[in-house]
């Protein structure tokens, strides 16, 4: 549970005990305020589970892996953001919560790319409209829509994001850190 401080201790201390040495990390946790029971709950309550789970679970496994991998001489950290975080693309309720606590992020990412440098590299991937289980809720008006306005005219893939993230991790992105990478199909430019 990234929501809890100890847990995250324990994760990192676990991670380098079972492999000795870890060259990439990635915090990819987040927490669904979007489908069922969660959508229909006070925005102050769903806020706190972004910060919870989305900003302070990437923020100090980030802090945890960074300082271990500064230590070992090197290491990767990639985190999951959102293109319209610093756009404020999607006025809705949501929207405005997820845009709050992914420009969190992505601020942080930066940030800390510049305190772990020269060692350690730190990037942010920021998908789009992707379709995913959620994508599939969506009604197809919408789903028409977003495909109409995206230059690259379709939806993005799990596939998309995830060869975003190897790239980033691999040696071809030697000289990247505290980048963005948009995976929305043209989108946000």
């Amino acid at each position: 549970d990234v929501a809890q401080p100890a847990e995250i201790d324990r994760l990192v201390d676990e991670a380098w005990q079972a492999f000795g040495r870890v060259d990439l990390w990635v915090n990819n946790a987040g927490a669904d305020i979007l489908t069922g029971g969660a959508l229909h709950q006070p925005f102050a309550d769903r806020l706190q589970v972004l910060l919870d789970v989305d900003v302070r679970g990437a923020l100090l496994c980030s802090h945890g892996a960074g300082q271990r991998m500064k230590a070992q001489g090197g290491g990767q950290i990639i985190n999951i953001g959102w293109d319209q975080a610093l756009t404020g693309g999607v006025s809705t309720e949501s929207g405005q919560l997820f845009a709050a606590s992914k420009a969190a992020v992505i601020g942080f990412s930066k940030a800390l790319a510049r305190g772990l440098a020269p060692e350690v590299r730190v990037n942010v991937v920021s998908p789009g409209w992707i379709e995913t289980e959620w994508g599939e809720t969506v009604n197809r008006e919408l789903y028409e829509r977003v495909r109409r306005q995206t230059p690259l005219a379709r939806w993005g893939t799990p596939d998309d994001v995830a060869a975003a993230a190897v790239f980033l991790a691999s040696d071809e992105a030697a000289f990247l850190t505290g980048q963005v990478v948009n995976v929305n199909g043209g989108v946000v430019m």
